[in-house]
């Protein structure tokens, strides 16, 4: 925020009680916006499809025997009994990988299971300076690969995902291009079809069928994204759905494990702080979702760069933690499944351009930034323009963004000195009548007389009570959009500026933090503040600071700039006027109600006014 000025100026009638008014409306409309977030999460409702139990993690990859493990309730609820029909098998003898490749991605798929063993995305970094790839190791290993299959039979989910397909081509594959595998033990059989395009999104054709009748089985993106190497960072994950139009973002709290929703969904997936995996049905009104929701033990702090993640951690290794890991599996009712699937960065001029089936939809919604979105939105897309047409750095943009929307408050800044100068011409009259009710208790009835004298005087002269907190007030959504929109845009992820090796992370050496704890100590000092009790005053000279240094600490350093620039630009700005003839006269004012107060002698240097 770039100036905490005091609500008092304009002339509020009981200074100290309006400037802790606007302390109590900004603690309350930080944790309202966190309230407000978790109450209109909703929570996955009941499943419209019963099933049984979900596959457990240890059955999902247990090694099958030779050929294809028969499950015991081979026919799917539901599935209509058929009579055996011995088929032609199609069987791989051995392992294999096909690696398809275009300039946005670079997918390795194994033969076993036909499902994706790596997904790098191209020019996009790993925390450790490594190509990033999306599919989460160690997750994957324990609860299943993406593009895998997901049925409501533990054993033969098990089985499908670790049978031996047969694919259409081995070794590279150049984009665009169509990748299928086929597997059939003379009683189940399963076709997995895609293709790929020179853009984030490929599509999906899935069949699996016994002795001939369609068997339901879902493809899933069951482990997680390959990004979350923290525990902190598992804080993140959604699963996330559209239905016409509306969308939803359901944290792990909220999600069932096996729970199955129905249709219709414009589109539904995984996705964390910077990327997702989200499926997009072609026939959405016929779609289904299964959510899945696991636990996992990760490291709870970050290893040192270039260190390699950790493939197993035990239960009892120090510094783990049980974290949930989310997925989410997506069929058709008719048990063909067919679906587009979108894989890569949360980037809005990338999601905003992919639409579902019903063209007027897209993935930009995938964007949440909390209670203040819409305006978090619109400074994005100001702070993406100034980066695209002015600046190519982005701690550049957020400080000539921060520029910009100082000069546009800045008429309401002056409105607000001359509204102060008005308070302190008055402040003798003031004074004198809080000194005929001085004797009165707080609780005493009468002390409304004594509020009613000073709004009527204050109305006489032409003083807005709440002008000085015109400012403020608009300046507090424009800092909670920021709080919501910068640690959750991708284009910031990994953004340097001078010593910030990361714009959406915590400033490594805090410097930030405390050039923002000593700039908002000035701007607190050199703001004037008529008929403030000098109590309150030094109260909020060290309180505003803290507070303002609690919340930068270690949050995204690019709050922290756009705040510490704010407030170099309020001190600035407070002591040019400060030299003008409102600030002259401001000074000259109470200069002489200082020498009142103290008997006649020369005041002491006052911050807050200037010099005498």
């Amino acid at each position: 925020m770039a100036e905490f000025k005091n609500p008092n100026q304009p002339g509020a009638p009981q200074g100290n009680q309006s400037l802790l008014v606007m302390m109590v409306v900004l603690v309350t409309v930080f944790f309202a916006a966190q309230y407000w977030k978790a109450k209109h999460t909703p929570p996955i409702v009941p499943p419209a499809i019963v099933q049984t139990a979900s596959p457990s993690p240890a059955t999902q990859n247990t090694p099958s025997p030779a050929g294809f493990a028969q499950p015991a309730s081979a026919p799917q609820p539901g599935t209509p009994a058929t009579p055996a029909t011995v088929q032609p098998a199609v069987q791989a003898s051995a392992e294999t990988t096909t690696v398809v490749e275009n300039e946005l991605y670079r997918i390795t798929f194994s033969n076993r299971g036909a499902q994706a063993t790596s997904w790098i995305l191209k020019g996009i970094k790993d925390n450790y300076g490594k190509p990033l790839d999306l599919v989460h190791g160690q997750a994957a290993q324990k609860f299943g690969y993406p593009l895998s299959l997901y049925t409501y039979d533990a054993a033969l989910t098990a089985n499908l995902n670790q049978a031996m397909f047969v694919p259409s081509a081995t070794g590279a594959l150049a984009s665009p291009a169509t990748l299928t595998f086929k597997f059939s033990n003379g009683e189940y059989t399963a076709t997995k079809t895609f293709s790929f395009n020179e853009t984030y999104v490929l599509h999906a054709d899935v069949v699996v069928t016994h002795n001939r009748t369609p068997v339901r089985a879902l493809l899933a993106w069951p482990g997680g994204m390959g990004d979350m190497d923290k525990a902190l960072d598992y804080g993140y994950s959604n699963v996330d759905v559209s239905r016409s139009g509306k969308e939803e973002h359901l944290a792990a709290k909220k999600v069932s494990g096996g729970g199955t929703l129905t249709g219709p969904f414009d589109w539904a997936g995984l996705s964390d702080q910077y990327f997702a995996a989200i499926f997009l049905p072609d026939v959405p009104s016929d779609a289904t979702v299964a959510t899945l929701n696991n636990q996992i033990r990760v490291e709870k702090e970050a290893r040192k760069k270039g260190e390699a993640p950790a493939t197993q951690l035990g239960e009892g290794d120090k510094g783990t933690a049980e974290v949930p890991l989310l997925g989410a599996a997506v069929g058709n009712l008719d048990n063909h499944t067919e679906t587009r699937l979108y894989v890569g960065p949360k980037r809005v001029n990338i999601l905003k351009n992919i639409h579902a089936t019903d063209s007027s939809v897209t993935l930009e919604p995938l964007l949440d930034f909390g209670f203040f979105g819409p305006i978090g939105k619109l400074l994005f897309y100001a702070l993406q323009f100034v980066h695209d047409h002015l600046a190519s750095n982005w701690g550049w943009a957020i400080v000539i963004l921060t520029i910009v929307i100082n000069l546009i408050i800045l008429p309401l800044r002056v409105q607000t000195m001359k509204s102060g100068l008005k308070m302190q011409r008055i402040q003798p009259q003031m004074d004198a009548i809080k000194a005929k009710y001085k004797s009165l208790k707080v609780t005493d009835p009468k002390r409304n007389e004594m509020n009613a004298e000073i709004m009527q005087l204050q109305k006489d002269n032409g003083v807005n009570m709440f002008g000085g907190c015109i400012p403020t007030l608009i300046q507090l959504p424009l800092l909670f959009a920021f709080l919501g929109m910068l640690p959750k845009v991708v284009e910031l992820r990994q953004a340097h500026w001078f010593w910030l090796p990361d714009l959406s992370a915590a400033d490594p050496y805090h410097i930030l933090p405390i050039l923002m704890i000593v700039s908002q100590f000035l701007v607190q000092f050199y703001t004037p503040s008529p008929g403030v009790d000098p109590q309150q005053q030094k109260m909020m000279a060290f309180m505003m600071p803290v507070f303002s240094g609690y919340i930068t600490w270690n949050y995204a350093s690019g709050l922290a700039l756009y705040w510490a620039v704010g407030n170099l630009i309020s001190i600035a700005t407070q002591a040019i006027t400060n030299r003008t003839s409102i600030g002259r006269e401001a000074r000259e004012l109470a200069a002489k109600r200082a020498r009142r107060k103290n008997g006649g002698q020369p005041a002491t240097l006052q911050g807050k006014t200037g010099r005498r």
